[in-house]
């Protein structure tokens, strides 16, 4: 590394989010923009650590630990103190196909793997990485990459999420035709209508997807494969399939009054929303948190989207429900490096919420009992209750009501953030496709072939609810093996 001792001559300091109380005025993004040397001091503190676990990629308990697109991170961090960064963004794109994505909303596992980080806070990889392609966009260095030479051969990606267009990305780049089928009316998948504008504003990825077209790739909108458009014909007319459909079947809460008015899956909150903010001429929310008590049931980052969203849209209440308990402040014993530090986090709702409304707004250790409605079916509030841990004769936990916690709160709008169970299984069922145990397509990570010759499957279809960086990681293995089902070799990269 070019400074050995930038570890010790410089603390961690991330770019900074706009002020809170500012911030939820409108939409866009909450990051501030960066500054070249605050960034060249932060490269500098990678260490040369020897064994640089941030690019393993692995999974420990479960979790990933290290990035999974295997990043060149010391080498970038170092090209960024020295101020080469066009060399920077050569490295960058070795292995990642969209880094503006992953440099926005990742959560990192990178930094949770850094080497510093058992000893000090780890290096602000996720900032350097969104600050390379940043720069680059704004120089620009990306310029259409159009293959020399076409194969001949048709692929039909059936999805346009991060693992969909990073499959595209890489089988057009091989030569072949490339067709991206998506049943929303814009491209993104996740990227548009299930992430909101102030953590990745669309105008970022429509530039992406506006690159991808200019190298040849096409894109058909309003295509729901499967349900509106046969698949077979896609069987006559391509030569292979990749199916990128994402999980996009949401964990529900059949509990009594689950119908009332007011409870919504977060998932068709955070769409209409964003549907409503792109649309030609914008008008009401079609489903509105002004004035309302709303409570989120669910963490993760989708209860935080949706916490961000219902404060911009001026609810009146604020409450964000977990029924585990509280991370702790540091890693603990059971929880090592280079594991996923599980600790406690502010995300940029819950300090929105704090900014505003003085509290965090999760409660933990809490779960629902029913839905209250005012007797014509519209909801007014929540049955909650305390919970602890137990576990059952044969050794499994359990949730155990505390006794004399239940209670009411009020509620007009509540949504449901609790992950979701697997893809939808209509193309599934058409191509009569085996799946596992959790209704997902069956195809061995690695090789991505379905039990259907020339049809392939990769994301969170084949994997399971997952990170946009693991999308992005299938989406390439996944173009990878296709390359050789289709040519017998591959030039694309491991």
């Amino acid at each position: 590394m070019g400074k050995p001792t930038g570890f010790l001559d410089y603390e961690r300091k991330t770019i900074p989010y706009r002020d809170p109380k500012e911030r939820v005025k409108d939409w866009k993004e909450v990051h501030c923009g960066h500054d070249d040397g605050a960034l060249q001091e932060q490269g500098a503190r990678c260490m040369d650590c020897g064994i640089p676990y941030c690019h393993t990629g692995m999974e420990l308990s479960g979790m990933a630990s290290g990035c999974p697109v295997n990043n060149l991170i010391p080498e970038f961090n170092d090209l960024v103190y020295r101020g080469r960064w066009r060399e920077a963004l050569d490295r960058l794109r070795k292995t990642n196909n969209f880094p503006e994505f992953t440099g926005r909303v990742c959560p990192a596992p990178c930094e949770g793997a850094c080497v510093l980080g058992i000893i000090d806070p780890p290096v602000t990889i996720k900032n350097i990485e969104c600050s390379i392609i940043d720069k680059g966009w704004d120089e620009g260095w990306l310029e259409p990459q159009i293959p020399a030479v076409r194969t001949g051969k048709k692929v039909a990606v059936i999805g346009s999420g991060p693992a969909g267009l990073a499959c595209a990305d890489e089988l057009n780049q091989a030569g072949h035709t490339v067709t991206v089928f998506e049943r929303a009316d814009r491209i993104g998948g996740l990227l548009m209508y299930g992430i909101p504008n102030m953590k990745l504003e669309k105008e970022t990825v429509n530039r992406r997807v506006q690159l991808m077209r200019d190298e040849g790739v096409e894109f058909i909108t309003n295509a729901n494969i499967g349900v509106d458009q046969p698949v077979e014909k896609l069987r006559e007319d391509f030569d292979a399939i990749a199916l990128c459909c994402g999980a996009t079947k949401p964990r529900d809460l059949p509990i009594d009054g689950r119908d009332f008015e007011g409870v919504h899956f977060a998932m068709d909150y955070l769409a209409k929303n964003t549907q409503t903010l792109l649309s030609d001429n914008p008008g009401d929310f079609p489903i509105n948190a002004k004035d309302k008590d709303v409570v989120v049931i669910g963490g993760g980052d989708t209860g935080t989207d949706c916490v961000g969203s219902s404060l911009r849209q001026g609810c009146k209440s604020l409450t964000q429900l977990e029924i585990m308990p509280r991370p702790a402040d540091e890693r603990t014993p059971d929880n090592p490096w280079p594991e996923w530090p599980k600790v406690y986090r502010l995300d940029y709702g819950q300090e929105e919420n704090i900014a505003l409304n003085g509290k965090d707004p999760r409660e933990y250790l809490v779960m629902t009992k029913r839905f209250i409605d005012d007797g014509e079916g519209n909801l007014t509030g929540l049955e909650i209750v305390d919970i602890e841990w137990a576990k059952d004769e044969q050794g499994r936990m359990f949730p155990k009501d505390v006794e004399g916690s239940l209670r009411t709160i009020p509620c007009q709008l509540s949504f449901l953030a609790m992950g979701f169970l697997g893809p939808d299984q209509a193309i599934v069922e058409k191509l009569k496709l085996e799946t596992d145990a959790r209704s997902n397509v069956k195809a061995e990570y690695g090789k991505f072939a379905t039990s259907l010759e020339g049809v392939f499957a990769a994301g969170d279809m084949r994997r399971g609810q997952s990170l946009v960086v693991w999308a992005i990681n299938e989406g390439r293995g996944c173009a990878r093996e296709l390359d050789v089902f289709l040519m017998g070799s591959t030039n694309l990269p491991g």
